[in-house]
């Protein structure tokens, strides 16, 4: 007869129980703990008044957060649940159970604090031996906003409604003075469908207003834009003394456009095409990922959905690291970063980019891939020295990493830890969050690089 182990769920512990004892010395969760043990909090520290009952604190609290998003827990209401479920969460909690609450409040205030600790994994990183900046990749995914694209609305459509509503008021009032008022539907109330009204009309007003605004804005781009246009037709014209054959570029049209939209949720998001067609509410998020390590060493929330009006802020992003982490030498980018004031960014920088010049096939003839590099040529430019080095054996190698790079790194953020929705709304709290995602990625990533 087969024996097995008692089951007792009655008897108490003999001892107080340790919750040093829960987990196994090579934890990821301890790996956090130690690390956020040793980073300098007295940002978050001081922030505290010390009055009223006792705060958790910063330590336990940003160590949840970080461990959350290092293992695809990033609802602060699931995060309150794991603290009571998980063995992993109550150790960094210390056996203590922060509310929903006060977690949420805790990461929407201190965002700022936890983007300045993101250089601090990087140069602990570097310590530990883990980081080296010679190749990066770059690249950017779309990521959910907190909003739904149905809450978008166009100027065109936004002036449709106003006038709809106006006229619906207008309605309204005239009903409000009639002295018989039998003939109301049972149920309305004309204050309360005023005031709806007027609540709404308030919102398109704020939300046209800010149509309005950003088109200005992008109208005085596109007239600088358009000027530096025709002065570099004049130059031209004026050093070959022919006049330009093609026609002169048309002027941008002020004010906003009938399909300009706006988020009534999340003003700050955009629609964007994502993967596998169609469009979203999305924010484009940037991230520089060293060759080697995937660790992310740089990273950005833009509202563009296209890339390349990215890679310089990335380069200076970059380049304002810490000089003990290191430089990086080369920069791996597809085709939508190409341009050539990029390709002369990247060496202004010191850094030698290969950066497609247009889209590759999937899968090039034998002959192609085996063919000789053409000879160099003879005082190229930028562009001309890249698109030689792409074309060579060892340029052809070392841009196809680039798919190794960044990558990666999103298909596991977004489809194995499920981050594909940001729980924050305006750009400066998503960028925030993106911090915050990437720095529990680096967490997580230099524990399976020591342990390996």
């Amino acid at each position: 007869m087969s024996t097995f182990r008692t089951i007792d769920r009655q008897t108490g512990f003999l001892l107080p129980p340790s919750v040093d004892e829960w987990l196994p010395e090579k934890h990821l969760a301890r790996f956090v703990v130690e690390v956020i043990d040793g980073f300098d909090l007295r940002a978050m520290v001081g922030a505290y008044r010390g009055s009223g009952s006792a705060a958790h604190h910063p330590r336990m609290l940003f160590g949840v957060l970080v461990y959350g998003y290092a293992t695809g827990v990033f609802s602060s209401r699931k995060l309150e649940r794991a603290t009571y479920d998980s063995v992993a969460f109550r150790f960094i909690a210390a056996n203590d159970h922060p509310d929903h609450d006060t977690i949420a409040a805790f990461r929407r205030r201190f965002l700022k604090e936890i983007e300045a600790l993101f250089v601090q994994v990087l140069l602990l990183a570097r310590e530990m031996g883990v980081l080296k900046m010679g190749t990066i990749g770059l690249d950017g995914t779309k990521i959910h906003a907190n909003a739904s694209r149905h809450s978008a609305l166009s100027y065109e459509h936004a002036g449709k409604i106003e006038a709809q509503l106006q006229a619906e008021v207008a309605d309204l009032m005239a009903k409000a003075e009639a002295a018989d008022a039998a003939d109301l539907p049972d149920g309305m109330s004309i204050p309360d469908e005023l005031a709806r009204r007027e609540e709404r009309l308030r919102q398109i007003a704020a939300a046209r207003a800010t149509i309005e605004a950003r088109a200005k804005e992008r109208h005085a781009r596109e007239q600088a834009e358009h000027e530096a246009k025709l002065a570099a037709r004049a130059a031209k014209t004026a050093a070959t003394g022919k006049k330009p054959s093609d026609k002169p570029p048309e002027p941008p049209a002020a004010g906003p456009a009938p399909g300009d939209q706006i988020n009534l949720t999340d003003e700050d998001s955009r629609i964007m095409p994502v993967a596998g067609g169609g469009f979203d509410q999305c924010y484009n998020a940037q991230a520089a990922v060293a060759a080697g390590s995937l660790l992310v060493v740089a990273v950005d929330v833009v509202q563009a959905a296209n890339d390349k009006q990215q890679l310089e802020p990335m380069l200076g992003k970059i380049g304002a690291l810490p000089d003990d982490l290191g430089a990086p030498e080369t920069l791996l980018a597809d085709a939508g970063y190409f341009s050539a004031a990029n390709v002369a960014a990247c060496a202004a920088a010191g850094i030698e980019p290969l950066i497609a010049l247009g889209r590759q096939p999937h899968h090039p003839p034998l002959a192609e891939r085996f063919e000789k590099a053409p000879p160099a040529p003879r005082d190229p430019t930028p562009v001309e020295a890249m698109a030689h080095r792409l074309k060579t054996p060892e340029g052809r190698k070392l841009y196809a990493q680039r798919k190794h790079i960044p990558e990666p790194v999103f298909g596991i953020v977004k489809s194995a830890l499920g981050f594909r929705q940001f729980s924050l709304r305006g750009l400066n709290k998503v960028r925030g969050e993106w911090s915050l995602v990437t720095m529990a990625w680096n967490m997580k990533r230099m524990f399976v690089l020591a342990a390996a």
